[in-house]
């Protein structure tokens, strides 16, 4: 399939995880790419991987803070004078912050996580929907979570974050419909990216694999998800194929959230 051929694709936290996987199948399907991260070596190893797939792609490098509003808007801004659009944008930069009960969780971790999880995708938003209703088209994904639609315990940033971007997408669904953009999420569960081993490591320091293996234990589908099997999803959602999808956000968990 080809379905990105000359379409320009914005993505977040492009430097790792489901922004790497995202990134090189949009750019097996034909797509240029606008990357944005806080790591400049993550964006290189990110461009790396899509050149082994796609050597003649375009794909623009950009090092940002998303929970700066000028740095959003310079990336929003260079995409836009480099690749000439922003037909999708996958607005899925996002950090999860520590393991803490409610009382133990810290104001300022709190915040950070807020910043970069709520306030960074809140910001893509302002800006890339503006680019997108003077087009009069463009697709957007937000990466909320399965616990952005469900308590999953120790989280509180990551959750009222996540809850947020639901919210948001939702909201900006219903606003921008009538523009001819459609606005969506998607609420990965339990998938095997670097933030997601960490998340191990802060629950058992000692002994990471035995904590993963709880998770897997309580998914219906008895493992963790693979990058490459959100990035299927990413590019389903960001396509014309879904043109008549929006202001919603699709568990993609194994069945996770259904459970319990």
């Amino acid at each position: 399939m080809q379905r990105f051929t000359h379409k320009a694709v914005l993505i977040t936290g492009g430097g790792s995880g489901l922004g790497r996987a995202a990134a090189v199948r949009l750019a097996e399907e034909g797509a240029s790419l606008a990357l944005v991260d806080v790591s400049e070596k993550g964006l290189a190893e990110t461009a790396a991987a899509v050149a082994k797939v796609a050597p003649d792609a375009t794909v623009l490098t950009i090092t940002a803070d998303v929970s700066d509003e000028e740095q959003v808007k310079a990336y929003v801004d260079r995409t836009v004078a480099e690749l000439g659009s922003i037909d999708g944008f996958f607005n899925n930069a996002g950090i999860e912050g520590k393991q803490d009960l409610t009382e133990d969780f810290g104001v300022d971790v709190f915040d950070k996580v807020v910043s970069i999880n709520l306030r960074g995708v809140f910001l893509g938003l302002k800006h890339v929907l503006a680019q997108m209703k003077k087009q009069g088209s463009g697709m957007v994904l937000n990466t909320a979570s399965v616990g952005g639609i469900r308590g999953v315990g120790n989280q509180s940033g990551y959750a009222a974050a996540k809850h947020g971007v639901v919210g948001l997408t939702r909201n900006s669904g219903v606003e921008y419909g009538a523009f001819g953009v459609n606005v969506n999420a998607i609420a990965p569960g339990v998938i095997l990216t670097p933030m997601v081993e960490a998340s191990f490591r802060q629950l058992d320091p000692e002994n990471p694999e035995e904590a993963g293996k709880a998770f897997v234990q309580v998914n219906p589908k008895q493992r963790w998800g693979q990058p490459e099997e959100v990035a299927s999803v990413v590019a389903f959602l960001l396509s014309e194929d879904a043109a008549f999808i929006n202001a919603t956000t699709i568990p993609v968990d194994g069945g996770q959230s259904e459970k319990y």
